[in-house]
């Protein structure tokens, strides 16, 4: 079985979730090193794979990319995201970044030299419909196309082999130096497939197990998704069935578009698809959704169908956001943990549990899917391998709704969602589903259950060195040996250059462990938490031992 079957993915849109300016002004700055403080996090979600959407130099939004090998100067530089990754898959987390290939921006080196030496630039075939007869809309002397009419993001011509050659450059370079697990092709739709059955072969002969999935919104998904091109799509049908079968009340709207997928005569049943309830590109699930407390019921659905569940980031809390007509920014915000705006922390928790179920229920995982029962307002579906079987129950109603299916087993149903409640069933089930709610109910002999109080796995964060080299380089004799130092109230500059005041000091509720509460001196001056120890220690950067954050005043 494939990695990704096991997986439940976390998607970040870089640029908004660590509030970086809209135009780079290609300052250096470490904004992205706080993926690494968002571990516990991820980990409390049964996260094990982030997506991260552009990361590279660009001057805008980072689909108008200036360079496929240069991390965006206001996230940080390859080296910092280097450590990211390292980190991340240290502890269990895979790593899927954006291949905008379609299309890049107008300070791409290419099209600079397109703009500079015209008719004589080697690289007018770099682009589609390069045309020195007319101007372009920026007032160049050479028209172009540009991606949906956009001219700020100018077409490749994937057909020409020197831009391929390019591009799996930059692919091969971003799998030895930072270790990706996967790729998302943008505008995968209008890309030519060749250019993916190049990709893949490519990228599989370096890492067999590399996914990659595309961004496509309408039309046959086998097209781009198959065994010569993509592994898969981005499944923009169930995505609308997910929030408008709740907001229509009709779950036959869900049932249909999943047993078209799915069932026994599915039209994608041999692939698995990335499923998500919002994304970067789309008004956020609580801002579109018209009854917030049947969010959850979306969730149980996105987590207990065939495919991948994503979750895109802030959503796990309620997250608003809209899509406006020439803005995305609403739907891209910063988000900090220490200063969420009215989370819906009962959404997070129930997000929370359904990941660890997808990690423990094989069916969910890998099961095929069947609608058991279909009402407006309720209904049952079921996962099943040869080893188990799981029905999802789901009232959308605001009464209690007895739903009833014939199983053909003798034994107990465990609702794992809810508390391991246990019911006897002798052929036909049925069952009261309180309001707006859904039960997961596993068939056992009456043995199985889940404990959501298992201990979380170690949150391993590595010194600053890249976890390849963990060697520790011996400070110079005449150098005396760094200790840490006590913490105290004031100002400290950390390793990265940036300045900070350290305001005051906390326990953590249940370790009690120390906690050191600072603000930036930057910026729009943001509160931070950090463990005390942490927050002194020693760390090696460049073969240099130094401390994490050295006082100042």
């Amino acid at each position: 079985m494939h990695w990704i079957h096991d997986t439940v993915i976390y998607n970040i849109y870089p640029l908004g979730f660590c509030g970086a300016p809209k135009q780079n002004d290609f300052q250096l700055t470490y904004r992205l090193d706080k993926v690494i403080d968002f571990i516990p996090h991820f980990k409390k979600m049964g996260v094990n794979c982030i997506l991260f959407n552009p990361v590279f130099e660009s001057t805008k939004h980072g689909y108008d990319t200036i360079d496929y090998k240069k991390i965006d100067s206001r996230l940080g530089d390859n080296e910092s995201f280097k450590r990211i990754c390292d980190t991340l898959h240290q502890n269990g987390i895979r790593v899927l970044l954006d291949g905008v290939f379609n299309h890049v921006g107008r300070d791409f080196f290419a099209f600079k030299d397109i703009q500079e030496r015209g008719m004589g630039s080697i690289y007018t075939s770099w682009f589609y419909n390069i045309r020195f007869d007319q101007q372009s809309p920026y007032g160049d002397h050479f028209s172009y196309e540009g991606w949906a009419g956009f001219y700020d993001l100018v077409k490749l011509n994937l057909q020409n082999n020197d831009v391929v050659e390019h591009l799996l450059d930059a692919v091969g370079y971003w799998i030895d130096e930072f270790g990706i697990d996967g790729l998302r092709l943008d505008a995968a739709n209008v890309m030519d497939v060749n250019f993916f059955k190049r990709l893949r072969s490519f990228c599989k002969s370096k890492k067999e197990d590399f996914w990659m999935f595309g961004e496509i919104v309408g039309g046959d998904y086998n097209r781009i998704a198959n065994p010569e091109a993509l592994d898969s799509v981005t499944n923009y049908e169930i995505y609308k069935g997910l929030f408008s079968s709740h907001n229509d009340r009709n779950y036959f709207e869900f049932a249909h578009s999943v047993d078209r997928q799915f069932g026994d005569w599915g039209m994608y049943k041999n692939l698995y698809m990335y499923n998500f309830a919002d994304n970067h590109d789309v008004t956020r699930l609580a801002s579109i959704i018209r009854d917030k407390a049947l969010q959850k019921n979306v969730y149980t659905m996105l987590y207990c169908m065939p495919g991948v569940p994503s979750v895109y980031y802030g959503s796990e809390f309620g997250m608003e956001g809209r899509k406006q007509p020439h803005s995305d920014d609403d739907l891209r915000r910063e988000l900090n943990l220490d200063s969420l705006d009215n989370p819906d922390q009962a959404l997070f928790e129930h997000i929370c549990k359904l990941g660890t179920l997808r990690h423990k229920l094989e069916a969910l995982q890998n099961g095929k899917y069947k609608n058991e029962l279909i009402q407006l307002e309720h209904m049952c579906f079921s996962m099943k391998t040869d080893s188990q079987k799981v029905y999802v129950m789901l009232n959308q109603s605001g009464e209690y709704r007895n739903i009833g299916v014939n199983t053909n087993f003798n034994g107990i149903l465990t609702d794992v969602l809810n508390g391991n409640q246990q019911y006897g069933c002798n052929g036909w089930f049925e069952v009261s589903v309180p309001p707006m709610s859904s039960m997961i109910l596993v068939e056992n002999d009456g043995s199985f259950k889940v404990d959501y109080n298992e201990a979380q796995e170690e949150v391993i964060i590595p010194d600053n060195a890249p976890a390849t080299d963990q060697t520790e380089v011996p400070s110079p004799a005449a150098e005396p040996e760094l200790v840490p130092e006590e913490i105290v109230k004031g100002r400290y500059r950390h390793f990265k250059g940036n300045e900070y005041e350290v305001i005051d000091f906390a326990k953590d509720s249940e370790t009690t462990e120390k906690m050191v509460i600072y603000r930036a001196l930057y910026g729009d001056r943001e509160l931070w938490v950090r463990p005390y120890e942490r927050f002194r220690e020693i760390i090696e950067r460049d073969g240099k031992k130094m401390r994490r954050f050295e006082k100042i005043d």
